[in-house]
């Protein structure tokens, strides 16, 4: 990798993995349309996206804190798991867990026939209009005190859906937030706490298996995620205070768009898919 496409792919990353538009769809377009890759890969992804995570762990600094140590002090028994910092803290475990198991099921899958820009085009379709319609016919009025186990489950399933490119880690689950009666805001908060421990394990684990091959390129990926956690951190300050006055409309158009110009430059052979 240049150092250039690491600029590139690094900005790219904080510029999408935030908003309901597939960071792992433009990373693919990109790579192949400039460069013929597949945008660093999947392990270039994951460890990249360990800039973007570590935007959402400063962002939401304070309320991380208090959830670790609120909910370490319930598993040992200090306070009660009723508490509403350490329920949380369950809730982020329990609905870590079904994108960790169909990751881990899945990983050749996911790594293999998954990155193929036909399924990303016709995901990047598929989600905007799940988006829409979650966004336009749902009653939005939970909030995450109404948030329980099987809520946190359904939230899981939901995220677990971006490992497919073209789905969007964000766009998945705040639209299975929204067809559960979640408010926007609420939704996107969830989201984020959510994508930490499963984006951060997975970083780590590709990053171990990076160190473990003799790869070289270190200074390509370290300053791809770096960029993406500066721009990922400027995207995240915007996209909270815009949910919060605007509906997602902006976002379910721009995939349209995209993913009728990437079904264009399949059928007309000019990138390979």
């Amino acid at each position: 990798m240049t150092w250039i496409e690491a600029i590139v792919l690094g900005i790219v990353q904080g510029l999408t993995e935030f908003l309901p538009i597939s960071s792992s769809a433009h990373q693919l377009i990109v790579g192949r349309l400039f460069w013929g890759n597949d945008g660093g890969g999947s392990a270039f992804t994951a460890v990249n996206q360990l800039g973007t995570e570590t935007a959402v762990i400063v962002y939401f600094w304070r309320d991380i804190v208090r959830i670790i140590n609120q909910w370490a002090l319930s598993v040992a028994g200090k306070v009660p798991r009723a508490d509403p910092d350490a329920r949380m803290g369950w809730l982020v475990v329990v609905g870590t867990i079904p994108i960790g198991v169909l990751g881990l099921a899945f990983k050749g899958f996911i790594e293999g026939p998954l990155r193929n820009l036909w399924v990303t085009a016709s995901m990047l379709l598929v989600f905007a209009i799940i988006i829409a319609v979650a966004d336009a016919t749902t009653d939005q009025h939970k909030t995450l005190d109404d948030l329980d186990s099987k809520d946190g489950i359904r939230f899981g399933l939901w995220q677990a859906l971006a490992l497919i490119p073209g789905v969007s880690r964000s766009g998945g689950t705040i639209s299975g937030g929204l067809f559960m009666g979640y408010s926007r805001e609420a939704a996107a908060r969830y989201s984020f706490l959510l994508a930490i421990p499963a984006v951060v394990l997975s970083g780590l684990f590709e990053l171990a298996d990076l160190h473990g091959s003799g790869g070289d390129g270190w200074g390509q990926i370290a300053i791809a995620t770096v960029l993406a956690f500066v721009v990922g951190y400027a995207v995240i300050r915007w996209f909270m205070r815009y949910i919060s006055t605007h509906d997602f409309r902006p976002f379910v158009y721009y995939r349209l768009a995209l993913s009728v110009f990437l079904f264009g430059l399949l059928f007309l052979d000019k990138i390979a898919a």
